[in-house]
């Protein structure tokens, strides 16, 4: 009974994993698209968007921040690498992404 009870466990733990890193990439892109609309726009933009969005993230899961904007639409897309059991170590063949987007601010 013992294995079954470990068994259930590493995958309560991993199924657990996966949710946050769901709730870390949707976070993540939400801060870099909101600090992506406060900027003068230029380059300067979508380098506050990618930057914001890296401080958000916990090293560990090895994420990569993409910022556009185009048409008045701050768009940013943060794709998360699924740890295994512990973060920072091995990871699934699979990303989690997460998506946001906001209208640009319009500064006098």
């Amino acid at each position: 009974m013992t294995p079954l009870i470990i068994v259930t466990l590493v995958l309560v733990w991993q199924f657990v994993l996966l949710g946050y890193t769901f709730t870390l990439a949707g976070n993540a892109a939400d801060e870099a698209v909101r600090a992506g609309t406060e900027v003068a726009p230029g380059g300067a933009r979508d380098a506050a968007c990618q930057q914001a969005g890296l401080d958000k993230l916990p090293n560990a899961w090895g994420g990569e921040v993409q910022c556009e904007t185009s048409g008045g639409y701050v768009r940013a897309t943060v794709i998360l690498h699924v740890p295994v059991l512990f973060p920072g170590a091995i990871g699934f063949p699979f990303d989690v992404t997460g998506h946001a987007g906001a209208v640009e601010e319009v500064k006098d």
